[in-house]
């Protein structure tokens, strides 16, 4: 179970400007303006408090103008093979800038690996705690830097 959030406040904050964005969208297609600028509000917020994003926040998100990218409404949406991998192209049709994501089935983001959980990482301490070089005798140094670098 997860502790406590840091900056929960803030984390509601940015969750409200990115659904009032889409609830802009969702009722007049037309008032794009409305939700970029709820969309660029978003993005500033979260740099200002360097708060990490969820990615599929970020991918839905243009870089450049802060458009909201939904498919056939604000972006259009690909699928191309390049060197035997497949890629899904979002070009937003404000600015047209395009962007690239690994099509992948088994491919996983970092943060959705087991490893990257805190409750999964191996301990990092040793069994048995390292000597103090200041304790040891100066031949007792040398013998354990031979035998190290064999």
């Amino acid at each position: 179970m997860a502790g406590p959030v840091k900056d929960r406040e803030a984390f509601q904050r940015l969750s409200f400007l990115y659904q009032a964005a889409h609830c802009v969208l969702s009722q007049n297609p037309e008032n794009q303006a409305l939700a970029r600028f709820y969309c660029h509000t978003e993005k500033t917020i979260a740099k200002r408090l360097v708060l990490r994003q969820d990615p599929s926040v970020k991918r839905t998100l243009c870089r450049s103008c802060s458009s909201l990218l939904i498919p056939g409404l604000t972006c259009t949406q690909r699928q191309r093979r390049r060197k035997g991998q497949r890629w899904t192209v979002q070009t937003c049709l404000t600015c047209q800038r395009s962007q690239r994501f690994l099509n992948d089935p088994k491919h996983l983001l970092w943060g959705d690996r087991p490893e990257a959980q805190l409750e999964n990482q191996a301990d990092i301490n040793p069994s048995e705690p390292l000597p103090n070089i200041a304790d040891l005798p100066k031949e007792n140094i040398q013998t354990q830097a031979l035998n190290t670098s064999e």
